[in-house]
């Protein structure tokens, strides 16, 4: 909970809870705490889990390929929610416009080790060619670090997810801020 504290405080704007080895019990008990800090401050994602999502009023769920189905999500959920789903191609990203999805997480971008099933790397060149086919809000995902996050916006990504980069961090405060401000850097020099 701590992370979540710091990263808040220092202006991230959405967390997702990702947890796959916990109890549901456990899960839902960690979700109402993170969506109170979040409260008013962040928006709070749940990833594939619609139960917990609903259990704890998420804002809204992030879903996978192989996640429960979209138009099932939707119903569940309802209109008020937000749906994010993984995509790791144009024409991925093109069907998640299609169905409806209030955003798509472009996935791997980079080599990562935060998933084990994350696939091999679409690379930074998928971001453009995604911005150019769909008008959704891009998140890319996967092995983005400081070094890499400026190129990433560049590219054409709305945000980014960036776990182990925040996550290990000595600092996750002082770590979310210069993310934070490299995006804002970045976005402000794109023509």
């Amino acid at each position: 909970m701590h992370d979540v504290r710091e990263a808040v405080a220092a202006g991230c704007r959405i967390i997702q809870y990702r947890e796959k080895e916990k109890s549901t019990r456990e899960m839902v008990e960690e979700a109402r705490r993170i969506r109170d800090i979040c409260s008013g401050r962040a928006v709070f994602l749940v990833n594939d889990r619609i139960d917990v999502a609903l259990a704890v009023d998420a804002d809204g769920v992030h879903i996978g390929q192989e996640d429960m189905p979209f138009g099932d999500a939707r119903r569940l959920l309802g209109e008020g929610k937000i749906i994010g789903l993984t995509t790791h191609d144009v024409e991925e990203s093109r069907e998640a416009e299609r169905l409806g999805a209030d955003y798509i997480g472009l996935s791997p971008i980079y080599v990562t080790g935060t998933k084990k099933d994350a696939g091999a790397a679409c690379g930074i060149g998928m971001i453009g060619r995604v911005r150019a086919s769909v008008g959704l809000p891009i998140v890319a995902i996967g092995g983005i670090n400081r070094g890499n996050v400026e190129e990433v916006i560049r590219a054409g990504a709305d945000g980014l997810v960036a776990i182990s980069a925040v996550v290990c961090a000595e600092d996750v405060r002082r770590e979310t801020e210069e993310f934070i401000r490299v995006i804002r850097e970045a976005k402000g020099h794109i023509v």
